[in-house]
């Protein structure tokens, strides 16, 4: 996969397709292998860049980072592939550093798809899941939480499990430290101020099961961007572009093309 090096460490993408740019951006722990299925669909009418954020993936691991940090590595990368204009896709961390990109670069976006998100945190929604379920989880180690913690950020469990077996042949888990670092990253940012001023035509996803950044979250994105579309997923969790793929691409392309 080819890598460019960006603001101190390399950074790894792939890109295939041709047409518009639409840039994928992965969630939390994740990587670009997480968007597989909607690569290969979308890359028959747009040119589809997928990247590997700093501290996760085949990117560089800093011990210590920032949103903004995720911010201009986006803006160096589009730089990089000589992409004024592009249209941006994020889910849930993904979609933290797409509010955040928009609100500081508005003219390098098009269209803005916010996808299982958040406006503001004081911590990543992980972390304040874990907390919130800390007596039910106490004693349990990194897999097991996580295996446990499922139930609520998920409502297709079969489906989540098959899609996160195929992923991880295909990703290397973050160590603890490095997991610690990318949480860090996301702590104490709040964009409710900012979100007005967005004038990219903007579609929010949530899912209706999601215990992670529920609904409630993804509407009070649409009620601060002006002319935004709200879609609630009322057969997901978190991941409604595994738990529900076909409604999802129909949903994202028919925004897409409009």
């Amino acid at each position: 996969m080819p890598k460019i090096a960006v603001n101190g460490l390399e950074l790894v993408y792939e890109e295939t397709g041709q047409g518009e740019p639409l840039v994928f951006i992965h969630g939390l722990g994740s990587s670009h292998a997480m968007f597989e299925a909607e690569a290969e669909h979308f890359q028959n009418g747009f040119r589809v860049i997928r990247y590997d954020a700093r501290g996760h993936g085949q990117s560089g691991k800093p011990g210590k980072y920032t949103l903004n940090d995720h911010i201009e590595d986006l803006r160096a990368l589009l730089d990089y592939l000589q992409i004024d204009q592009a249209h941006i896709l994020g889910v849930s961390m993904g979609s933290y550093i797409a509010q955040g990109f928009v609100l500081a670069h508005p003219e390098r976006v098009e269209k803005l798809i916010l996808v299982v998100s958040k406006s503001n945190g004081k911590t990543s929604s992980t972390q304040e899941l874990i907390e919130r379920y800390q007596e039910e989880i106490d004693g349990m180690d990194e897999l097991e939480t996580m295996a446990h913690l499922s139930q609520y950020m998920f409502h297709n469990l079969k489906a989540v499990g098959r899609w996160q077996a195929d992923l991880a042949k295909l990703e290397k888990p973050l160590t603890l430290t490095q997991q610690a670092a990318a949480n860090k990253a996301l702590e104490g940012f709040d964009f409710r101020a900012s979100l007005p001023s967005i004038t990219a035509d903007t579609l929010i996803i949530s899912g209706t099961h999601d215990g992670l950044n529920p609904p409630e979250r993804g509407r009070e994105i649409a009620s601060f961007i002006p002319g935004s579309r709200f879609v609630e997923f009322e057969k997901s969790g978190h991941a409604p572009n595994v738990e529900e793929p076909e409604k999802f691409l129909q949903v994202i392309g028919e925004f897409l093309e409009a």
